[in-house]
């Protein structure tokens, strides 16, 4: 696993001076959060990426990303207002694992400071007694989470649907969490994306850069679901849907 994630890094900086030239964003903000027990280091490739595209990025400023602690919670909403208050612009959320359940809670709390929500093989369909490879570290932090937050521990299908577009990029290679938890209800502006690639790799694999290039650079008016070029097609697989009613997607 971790060696599919250095190959990523690694051709992450080799696409890195192509992908800077896929056009210029417009300048709206990008909040980039980290996955769960890492930090802002571990968005800086993305995040560099995207600032070099026009846009301006930020990172969480939140430390490491161990749960929904009180700290945590309330230190986002704070960020997403500050944000919103300093470009005068909503904020597209770009969230790593762990950090895109937060920019979906985000997006509900604050829909109308909200350009967009882009999750990076982020197990958001989790509810209370399922297991990842992370679930021993969550185990032993839980006792520090803010108890209170029934968004992490409702069903997908029992919260309502995100009111903004939802871009949801996971991997059946995923290596950490189950790649069907991560599927989105597709509609007029929800979508899947899947890529080759690996959970720890994900912040910085060109295939997914390329999404979320992609996504950002939608006139905030006029979203439309993502389409590879031709010459790109073979990087993405035809994404999977999900059957709630068997727990499982079929391709």
């Amino acid at each position: 696993m971790e060696g599919r994630a250095l190959f990523e890094l690694g051709a992450m900086a080799a696409a890195s001076p192509l992908l800077r030239l896929i056009g210029r964003g417009d300048e709206h903000p990008v909040l980039v959060l980290p996955g769960f027990t890492a930090d802002d280091r571990s968005t800086v490739p993305l995040r560099a990426l995207l600032r070099s595209q026009g846009y301006w990025t930020h990172g969480w400023r939140l430390g490491r990303n161990m749960g929904p602690t009180p700290r945590v919670v309330d230190g986002l909403l704070e960020r997403l207002d500050a944000l919103h208050s300093r470009h005068h612009r909503k904020v597209s959320l770009v969230g790593w694992s762990l950090g895109g359940i937060f920019a979906r809670a985000l997006a509900r709390e604050r829909p109308d400071r909200v350009r967009q929500v882009i999750t990076l093989g982020s197990p958001f369909r989790m509810i209370e007694g399922d297991r990842s490879a992370a679930s021993g570290i969550w185990d032993s932090v839980r006792d520090h989470h803010a108890h209170e937050l029934v968004q992490l521990r409702e069903r997908e299908r029992d919260r309502p649907p995100l009111s903004v577009p939802a871009t949801s990029i996971y991997t059946r290679t995923d290596g950490i969490v189950r790649w069907w938890l991560c599927l989105e209800d597709e509609g007029s502006s929800r979508e899947n994306v899947e890529v080759v690639g690996s959970h720890s790799g994900l912040g910085f694999n060109p295939a997914v850069a390329l999404v979320v290039s992609d996504r950002l650079a939608q006139p905030a008016d006029d979203w439309r679901p993502f389409h590879p070029s031709p010459w790109l097609r073979h990087l993405y697989p035809l994404p999977a849907r999900w059957r709630d009613e068997s727990s499982r997607a079929i391709a």
